[in-house]
């Protein structure tokens, strides 16, 4: 399975495991399944570290690079196509612009969405994996 990590996923993989659900954490150790992870991801996580709402130890991106190593996921290429699909979603989507890039990456490269977002689970344009189950 090719699983596109949201960024919350992301940082639980690393930070509090346990937040994920036992199929969830399955999917993730499995060596069948290809993780990735967007750069939209790293913005949301400066973001966050920038305005002190997520304490990470060390620099972030000795983080970022640590942390896909350990989960052997590789970095999706962040495309005009994909920026472009963001604001083309089919259906009703919400305006966050980080999930509306996820989804469309998530569509663009034919990946599974790993999530405990309701809004992009409820979402039927794209594939979803529920982070919590």
């Amino acid at each position: 399975m090719k699983i596109l990590l949201d960024t919350h996923v992301w940082i639980w993989s690393q930070e509090s495991p346990e937040l994920l659900g036992p199929t969830a954490r399955s999917t993730v150790a499995d060596e069948n399944s290809a993780l990735f992870v967007s750069p939209v991801s790293s913005l949301e996580i400066s973001r966050l570290a920038w305005g002190g709402h997520l304490t990470l130890a060390g620099r972030l991106q000795t983080w970022v690079s640590e942390s896909l190593n350990a989960l052997l996921a590789d970095t999706v290429p962040l495309t005009h196509e994909i920026a472009i699909t963001a604001y083309d979603l089919p259906g009703e989507f919400h305006r966050d612009p980080a999930d509306r890039m996820l989804v469309a990456t998530a569509r663009v490269l034919d990946l599974t969405l790993m999530t405990a977002d309701e809004r992009i689970l409820a979402y039927p344009h794209v594939l979803s994996l529920d982070a919590r189950v």
